[in-house]
């Protein structure tokens, strides 16, 4: 008899148990909501396989054009959208255009998916207002990977602290510019030879000057409450930066910007929008003069 009971209370238990066990996974399935990505492609096969090892991390939305893209957007809002290049009428680079132009969908990161790798078209996706340019074909690893580091980003701390321990002999490069299409095509140009920090609001420039003390300064021209003139007499008052390289970035390509910008001791001049190797010619020869 007390083996019976014994026998019935363990039953009991292990229900009791794996009831509690399956209310905790429902509850933490509630509290985490999958993010959601949308997935532009006029070609099924890629859909298809790329939804395939999407969809264990995330709520994904596949779409076969833009205008299936735009017409869902009215309903749901994704937290990122990988978007194929070429696509038939209205391609990706009109696509985005598009979505950075509409006020609910600019701050929406968008990932290029395409065949074309070459420096022009990944400078031009990025300029327009993309995130990433990811060519095709891909490793699930590194899209995974690429849509975590925008999803996920890592804080400052973090940043610099990966960047001593991985990039120790690379020369540190600060781009200081309004632009986040700019930065990001900076940050493309230069990532794989220098250690790319960019800085968006100039009234920060003081504590990452300090913090980074950095071998090069790229500074724009055109910038909102203060310019780039102005901006480097500042940084000309600090006696560690006296003899720092400081290349200006412009769309302004008169002369008198030029010659205002000699005369002020800047190392050198590129007018915007840049050619990525011009860029890194400049920045080498001004990093061993």
């Amino acid at each position: 008899m007390e083996k019976e009971e014994k026998e019935e209370k363990d039953e009991k238990g292990e229900e009791n148990s794996k009831e509690e066990k399956e209310n905790k996974d429902e509850n933490v399935s509630k509290k985490i909501e999958r993010k959601k990505i949308f997935l532009v492609d006029d070609t099924e096969f890629s859909l298809v396989r790329t939804k395939q090892f999407l969809k264990d991390y995330y709520a994904v939305y596949t779409l076969d054009s833009s205008a299936a893209m735009f017409e869902l957007l009215e309903k749901v809002k994704p937290d990122l959208i990988l978007l194929d290049i070429n696509m038939p009428g209205v391609d990706g680079y009109e696509t985005l255009k598009k979505i950075k132009a509409g006020e609910a969908y600019a701050e929406i990161p968008v990932i290029f998916l395409s065949g074309r790798d070459d420096e022009d078209s990944i400078i031009k996706g990025l300029s327009l207002g993309a995130v990433d340019h990811v060519p095709k074909p891909y490793t699930p690893k590194d899209l995974l990977d690429r849509i975590a580091a925008n999803l996920y980003p890592m804080t400052y701390q973090d940043e610099l602290r990966v960047d001593r321990d991985k990039n120790v002999s690379k020369q540190t490069i600060l781009a200081v510019d309004d632009s986040p299409s700019m930065l990001r095509s900076i940050h493309f140009a230069l990532h794989n030879k220098y250690k790319v920090h960019t800085l968006q609001k100039p009234e920060n420039l003081q504590k990452n000057l300090l913090n980074l003390k950095p071998d090069l300064i790229l500074l724009d021209y055109n910038m909102p409450v203060i310019n780039g003139f102005e901006l480097f007499k500042v940084i000309r008052e600090f006696p560690e930066f006296q003899k720092t390289p400081i290349v200006f970035l412009t769309s302004e390509s008169s002369v008198d910007h030029l010659t205002e910008a000699i005369n002020l001791g800047s190392s050198d001049f590129i007018v915007k929008p840049f050619n990525p190797r011009k860029l890194r010619d400049k920045i080498a020869k001004c990093l061993t003069r």
